[in-house]
């Protein structure tokens, strides 16, 4: 019998849902007639006759004859079903930007339709958009007008794939039964904040991450972005005795991520796939280029007027170092880099000899060891499944709720507001005060927000992030993998901590005196925010994007584990101890 636990998080709906164990003594016919018509006559038609299989000289397996083994799964089934039923449809509440007819659209996500030369979305284009969100059909969407152009190869850049946030799963919580809170709206004080954050960002994207706290140029510029951070009433990031500190900049808001080096240890330990070594070198993007900084590209890429130039890429392979850097790791990855960093997680944490989490039964067993249940084939298959459900959660909250702008959207805003090409309403913090802002002026001669894409954000909303959505549900897996309290210093195979030197070409160990305090579980947190972080380093999300991603992910992987904690025959299994990434420890 396994004891399920709950967990309560602001701007997501929650249940206290309790398993229960059964007995089923009812008759074949008694078990169908509960069943609705179509589901009966098929299992009618199909279920192991009742008669015993012995009888028939077959194998009696575990005891049980097959209309009992049918029974039962029907039953788990319909438990899980039942249970989800519980879980309350929340309201889901925007910041009424779209509905501000004052606004015209501008705080909101109108990438790929058409724009006028200040980038202004036509409004009949948008309207025909919100049409089809409200359809929700694929012919829908087919009507609505795009800014590319057709006739060009890579010249149409298409929405991408708006209808995965109507689809069902059987399995997990569904994607209209959670919520995250409001996007900041495009003229408040937090969302400014976080602009700042994203140009500062972009200024730093080639400074190592080694020399943030150093008396570099690169490291005197990170101290700088840190100090004007520290002065934003607006800015929800990460503080140390309330100021934003070298160590604590850029980073994600579990308290595992101010602890030790930037990058995850994660990311950067050798595993073996097999015969092939991994030494966790990539090929990277060359320093110092930047794109969508003057108006005539900018436009294009709103537009969806491709096709887009690729990246540069320096031969010299690296281990990740620096912002642009990472930008480079979740811009080329297949699924965002992310269930590929979490399967290879797994594999460290393996080799290296984590301990099983302390609900895993096999922890015990004397004579039997775990494998399709249990085992690494179980965590790394529940992963991809994860993955999948995050994602459509996700993609309701992006195209059928939020609709929230993309920063290069955003500093489109500012570059035209400065320049006095519109009277945007955004807030002193960015237009007026921002040294940031002033920063990137000195070196562009304009006001855009540079990208580290060529092609800008993908062709959808940013609210939340996909790949923090995704980070989200495949770490909450992960934990449910491993141990994760155990100082990751005392792993039995390799558990040193080490960060990428000045120029990525080697890793040296790190000196800092809170080394003993990184956790096998901090280090899958600090994963899962240098994933998200990374797209907002690239300059393509916001930090609500990244944070409330996490958070959406991990719910949606509870409801999961939750649903599958009775598959188990035969197995003590009483629930995965999980700390989540506000800190709360809940069993599952």
């Amino acid at each position: 019998m396994n004891q399920r636990g709950n967990i309560a998080k602001p701007g997501f709906s929650t249940v206290d849902r309790q398993a229960s164990a059964r007995e089923y003594s009812a008759s074949r016919r008694e078990f169908l007639t509960r069943i609705p018509g179509a589901a009966a006559a098929t299992l009618a038609s199909t279920a192991i006759p009742f008669g015993s299989s012995a009888e028939a000289g077959e194998s009696q397996g575990n005891g049980s004859d097959g209309a009992d083994r049918v029974r039962n799964s029907y039953e788990i089934r319909e438990e899980a079903a039942r249970d989800e039923t519980k879980v309350p449809v929340p309201r889901q509440i925007t910041n009424g930007d779209e509905q501000n007819s004052k606004l015209k659209f501008i705080g909101n996500y109108s990438k790929g339709l058409p724009h006028n030369a200040i980038g202004e979305v036509d409004p009949t284009a948008y309207l025909s958009f919100l049409k089809a969100v409200r359809q929700g059909t694929a012919a829908a969407f087919e009507n609505v007008p795009l800014g590319g152009d057709p006739g060009i190869p890579g010249g149409l850049t298409k929405l991408v794939n708006p209808l995965a946030g109507l689809a069902f799963d059987l399995e997990g919580t569904d994607s209209h039964q959670l919520a995250i809170p409001p996007f900041p709206s495009v003229s408040s004080r937090e969302l400014a904040a976080q602009a700042v954050e994203l140009y500062w960002m972009a200024l730093c994207r080639d400074v190592p991450f080694i020399e943030y706290e150093s008396n570099t140029l690169g490291g005197k510029l990170a101290q700088a972005a840190a100090m004007e951070l520290s002065s934003l009433p607006g800015f929800t990031g990460p503080r140390s005795l309330g100021k934003v500190t070298p160590q604590t900049l850029f980073r994600g808001f579990t308290a595992d991520d101010v602890i030790g080096p930037y990058v995850s240890q994660l990311l950067l330990c050798p595993f073996n796939y097999g015969p092939y070594a991994m030494d966790g070198k990539m090929s990277m993007y060359v320093p110092a280029v930047d794109y969508m900084t003057e108006q005539g590209p900018w436009l294009a890429v709103q537009n969806g007027r491709g096709p887009f130039e690729p990246n540069t890429v320096d031969p010299v392979r690296r281990y990740i170092g620096n912002g642009r850097d990472f930008a480079m790791f979740v811009h080329t990855d297949p699924l965002g880099g992310l269930f590929m960093s979490f399967y290879n997680a797994g594999m460290v944490l393996a080799q290296n000899g984590a301990p099983l989490n302390p609900g895993n039964p096999y922890r015990l067993y004397k004579t039997q060891d775990s494998f399709g249940t249990f085992g690494l084939p179980f965590f790394f298959s529940m992963m991809g499944e994860a993955t999948v459900r995050a994602l459509k959660a996700a993609w309701y909250a992006k195209w059928f709720v939020h609709r929230a702008l993309r920063p290069e959207e955003f500093g489109g805003l500012v570059h035209m507001t400065k320049t006095g090409q519109a009277g945007y309403p955004l807030h002193s913090d960015i237009l007026h005060n921002s040294q940031a802002l002033q920063r990137v002026f000195a070196k562009n001669g304009t006001y855009f927000l540079p990208l580290a894409f060529p092609e800008g954000s993908p062709q959808h909303p940013s609210y939340p992030e996909g790949h923090a959505t995704m980070a989200g549900a495949c770490a909450t897996i992960l934990k449910a993998a491993f141990d994760g309290s155990l100082s990751y210093t005392n792993l039995p195979k390799n558990g040193t901590i080490v960060t990428a030197n000045s120029d990525g070409t080697a890793l040296v160990s790190y000196s800092g005196s809170d080394a003993g305090h990184v956790t096998i579980n901090g280090e899958i947190n600090k994963l899962a925010s240098n994933i998200g972080q990374a797209r907002d380093i690239a300059g393509v999300h916001w930090r609500s994007d990244s944070d409330y991603g996490l958070r959406l992910g991990e719910a949606v992987a509870i409801s999961i584990l939750r649903d599958q904690s009775n598959n188990h025959t035969g197995e003590d299994f009483e629930g995965f101890t999980i700390t989540t990434f506000d800190g709360k420890t809940i069993t599952v």
